[in-house]
């Protein structure tokens, strides 16, 4: 990379003594044990914070599901990511449905009841059990294994924590963009002709 990063705190929950929207300190630990044993570097990028952060996005408010714009401010311009859009009401039906469930209510079941995110992680969670963070990594794997469903829930998020914006939880000191030579989001600079060209 040949412009520094200029890394901007995210306005966060872990940043500001708040503690965990939705995890349990022990529930905190075994995602942040699984998230470190499916990808290198997430214990350390907090990518656990992003989990946390999107099943607990309605005890924040505005609910932390979209970051503002237009830039994050590390390339310039101002810092509008640190600051969550409100959610129009389809959204937050759409968005309280997919992470809490319908729990029966009528107007989240219009296609039938929904099993939300939280739901999922409790059982996963549950099934992976309470001494997970500190078994071996040889038991860790056998139960993430057996657990195919769950982990790869887990997987598709732990994913989407290490190599988004920070804004959202985790990526913190940009270590996920960094794993992989990324340069993050570059606007308003954007990219050189150049740039553009070449693989």
């Amino acid at each position: 990379m040949t412009e520094q990063f200029r890394y901007r705190e995210p306005s966060a929950w872990h940043c500001t003594g708040v503690g965990h929207l939705f995890f349990s300190d022990d529930e905190y630990a075994v995602v942040d044990a699984a998230c470190g044993r499916l990808i290198p570097g997430a214990t350390e990028a907090r990518v656990v914070d992003y989990v946390d952060g999107l099943l607990g996005a309605f005890a924040a408010d505005p609910p932390r599901i979209w970051a503002g714009g237009p830039f994050s401010g590390r390339r310039g311009g101002d810092a509008g990511f640190g600051e969550f859009i409100p959610l129009s009401k389809l959204d937050e039906l759409a968005w309280r449905t997919r992470i809490e469930g319908s729990r029966g209510i009528a107007e989240r079941e219009f296609n039938g009841p929904v099993v939300g995110l939280q739901e999922r992680y409790r059982d996963g969670l549950a099934a992976l059990g309470t001494d997970f963070a500190t078994s071996d990594p040889e038991t860790q794997d056998t139960r993430l294994r057996a657990n195919e469903a769950f982990t790869e829930l887990l997987y598709e998020h732990a994913c989407e924590g290490m190599y988004g914006a920070p804004e959202y939880g985790g990526n913190q000191n940009l270590l996920g963009w960094q794993s992989i030579e990324f340069e993050g989001d570059v606007q308003p600079r954007g990219y050189t002709d150049t740039e553009v060209s070449q693989p």
